[in-house]
């Protein structure tokens, strides 16, 4: 809840397409380095385990092991070096910070993935005629009894 003219001054500095990702997502995240007058690109891959912050001071942190060694890095949404970020797989969790995942090691880090199920058109005439049926069941024994 902050201020509607803090709000206005921090719009024009938000970025307009947010990246979509969750907590528990491995993502890769492209940011911008500037080296003197040379600009390029360096991917940074790991999972989401903190979003925080709202509005022009929302950040995320990526965690991600390297020579076994955890290393956590904490990205602006809307900073300028974010070129963007990709979702590589969607993690199943429970919790909005993932800090447990700290004291895990090897494959006991992964997360199970996140299952996407469409409803199809057929599926949802054969439910409605379940219903239908069992209906007309209470219908007749109410009628018999």
């Amino acid at each position: 809840m902050t201020n509607k003219i803090i709000q206005q001054i921090e719009k024009q500095y938000m970025k307009a397409e947010v990246p979509q990702f969750r907590v528990g997502d491995t993502v890769d995240v492209h940011t911008r380095i500037i080296e003197g007058d040379k600009e390029r690109i360096q991917v940074f891959a790991g999972t989401v385990i903190m979003k925080k912050g709202a509005g022009i001071n929302e950040t995320f942190t990526v965690r991600r092991i390297v020579n076994n060694e955890g290393v956590e890095r904490i990205f602006p949404v809307n900073s300028p070096f974010i070129a963007k970020v990709v979702v590589k797989r969607s993690g199943e969790t429970r919790r909005a910070k993932l800090f447990y995942l700290r004291q895990r090691v090897g494959k006991a880090v992964r997360l199970t993935e996140q299952r996407h199920t469409k409803k199809t058109d057929a599926d949802a005439p054969a439910q409605g005629n379940k219903s239908r049926e069992k209906q007309a069941e209470l219908a007749g024994a109410a009628a018999s009894a």
